[in-house]
């Protein structure tokens, strides 16, 4: 993974979602995520950066289990024609399916978009 597409991804969650000042980026030690392109980026758009402690397992547990997942439920189970399919079923199973459909128990059994705008909501109420 390059630099350059660690910064395009952050910059479209940044632009699809933007975040407050402030908002985390946390991620593991890769050179792409120290980079001086993707720091840039995040001061830009007021985001904090975050790593995981070095040869920690548990720094990147979530993103572990979230590859697991769409292993599991989106890619083993099929043969795609191009990569360009692939690249486009991922998208559209992270988007459509996992973010604004799929349960977690971790969440409450809300759905990742459920659950932030609960967050939003009571952080808002709070204010």
């Amino acid at each position: 993974m390059t630099a350059e597409l660690a910064d395009d991804a952050l910059k479209m969650a940044i632009a699809r979602r933007r975040p407050p000042a402030g908002c985390v980026h946390h991620s593991d030690h890769g050179s792409q995520y120290v980079s001086l392109l993707l720091g840039k980026t995040m001061r830009e758009a007021g985001v904090r950066p975050s790593m995981g402690a070095i040869s920690s397992p548990w720094g990147n547990a979530a993103m572990e289990s979230l590859m697991g997942l769409i292993k599991a439920e989106c890619v083993h189970a099929r043969t795609f024609e191009t990569r360009e399919r692939a690249a486009l079923e991922i998208f559209y199973y992270i988007e459509a399916f996992y973010n604004r459909v799929r349960i977690h128990s971790a969440l409450g059994n809300l759905s990742p978009e459920e659950f932030e705008a609960r967050h939003m909501e009571e952080a808002a109420a709070a204010a």
